[in-house]
């Protein structure tokens, strides 16, 4: 039976207005944040996983606890899919959801400064998921949202077919409006499927929530 549905609590009415000053800030600068140690030493054993592979590389950022990374693997079989998350906590639960698949891999590690060093690397993505990342609703929380940090010109550098949901339509909204400041076409849409890919998703369905998607091809 389908639970009551739930909706986002936030202060935020319609896009941000600081929005295009954030977002063309970031886009005019480079970030100089020294490298956390933990990220250096996940890169290095993720490179040495690639082993200079040549085929699609995917990028499952924010994956939780991996499911969706798994799922991804499953579908995209010829391609390695690595999936990143900040928290141990998370990462550590992936046993619960693994596929018994070896194209894909899970780490933690920060990823404002995984998706540096990989441009640092001049590696380029296929595709890149970003699946339910915290949508921090809190309006004085802005710069907090992927498409209004430094990182963003990271995942733009780094290419490949960009796929966002979020269970906040704003979220996604703002970040439509983030790419087209970069001069980026892309399109939004509700998003339904079956099964759900990642525990937030069938949350989030389960509650009586939408899905909302961006698409976006940064190539």
């Amino acid at each position: 039976m389908q639970n009551q549905a739930r909706s986002i609590s936030t202060n935020q009415i319609g896009i941000h207005p600081n929005l295009e000053k954030v977002v063309t800030r970031h886009l005019n600068s480079t970030s100089q944040k020294p490298f956390s140690e933990h990220t250096q030493s996940a890169f290095s054993q993720s490179m040495e996983w690639l082993d200079n592979w040549q085929g699609q590389f995917i990028l499952d950022s924010c994956c939780g606890v991996g499911e969706s990374t798994a799922n991804i693997a499953r579908n995209h079989p010829d391609a390695k899919i690595i999936g990143i998350d900040k928290s141990a906590v998370r990462t550590d639960k992936h046993q619960s959801y693994a596929e018994n698949l070896d194209n894909y891999i899970i780490v933690r590690a920060d990823l404002n400064d995984f998706l540096r060093l990989l441009v640092l690397e001049k590696i380029k993505l296929d595709k890149h998921y970003l699946l339910y990342p915290n949508p921090y609703p809190k309006s004085a929380h802005l710069q907090r949202r992927w498409y209004a940090t430094s990182a963003l010109t990271d995942i733009l550098k780094l290419g490949g077919k960009l796929e966002v949901r979020s269970n906040w339509q704003l979220y996604i909204q703002e970040f439509s409006e983030a790419l087209k400041l970069a001069n980026i076409k892309n399109q939004v849409n509700e998003y339904t499927s079956e099964p759900a890919i990642t525990p937030f998703e069938r949350k989030y369905w389960l509650s009586g929530q939408k899905s909302w998607q961006l698409l976006a091809d940064l190539d």
